[in-house]
């Protein structure tokens, strides 16, 4: 009977050694944007693309192991164990891509919804958002915006009553791009909204980019451990 190849047994492990590897980065990466992104205040309902990406990178790290020991030790079991969860995991990658396209518009439509409620917030005079405002605050000097969709209008007479809302903190704001004049003073010109909405983008392309990566990886790895799996099997 056919023996195992050599060629392919090593090959699968070497490519699950970088599919290891991969998740190792994709890990230490995402614990990082974490945590980045928890210093700069960031509010936590944000964070789930990020958190998704440590649970992604964790269970790339297993099968990578799983896949590496069964390669090694020509193990049936853990190879289709290998191949069952990478199946199930490339199934779930294009079931969330297609469901990601069908419910664009209430995405869109629930961000608009959440960003009107923020407005509300920082309009309210009563103190019951107070915490919320001063947060918001921080995070408009930290990302040099003011509001939410419309300036300083968000913020209703909260902007007149606090004299430091919105304040352009650059040197020669007058000459700056990034402020403008109104309501008598310096101001940040962005919305915070619009600079939320590039950061969404922004990490939209990195997740999409891995995502198309990991596919790509993913398929070779079930042809290498189905075709070790069966070499295994006729020796």
């Amino acid at each position: 009977m056919a023996g195992v190849s050599k060629c392919l047994k090593y090959s699968m492990f070497i490519f699950n050694f970088l599919f290891w590897v991969c998740g190792c980065i994709i890990l230490g990466f995402s614990i990082w944007m974490r945590v980045r992104s928890g210093q700069q205040g960031i509010d936590s309902s944000m964070l789930g693309g990020v958190n998704l990406l440590i649970a992604v990178g964790a269970i790339i790290m297993i099968l990578g192991f799983l896949g590496c020991c069964g390669a090694v030790k020509e193990s049936r079991c853990m190879l289709m164990l290998f191949f069952i969860a990478l199946l199930l995991i490339l199934i779930l990658q294009v079931t969330a891509g297609v469901l990601g396209a069908v419910y664009k518009p209430q995405v869109e439509e629930l961000f608009n919804s959440t960003l009107n409620e923020g407005v509300s917030a920082l309009q309210s005079t009563t103190g019951e958002y107070q915490e919320y405002q001063e947060e918001f605050q921080k995070l408009q000097k930290t990302y040099q915006c003011c509001g939410l969709q419309n300036g300083p209008e968000d913020w209703g007479q909260n902007f007149d009553k606090h004299k430091d809302i919105c304040q352009c903190e650059v040197e020669n704001p007058s000459s700056s791009d990034l402020c403008t004049y109104k309501k008598g003073r310096y101001i940040y010109k962005k919305s915070c909204g619009e600079v939320i909405m590039k950061q969404i983008k922004d990490n939209l392309v990195i997740v999409m980019g891995i995502a198309f990566g990991l596919a790509v990886v993913e398929i070779l790895g079930l042809v290498f451990s189905m075709t070790l799996y069966c070499q295994i099997g006729n020796k």
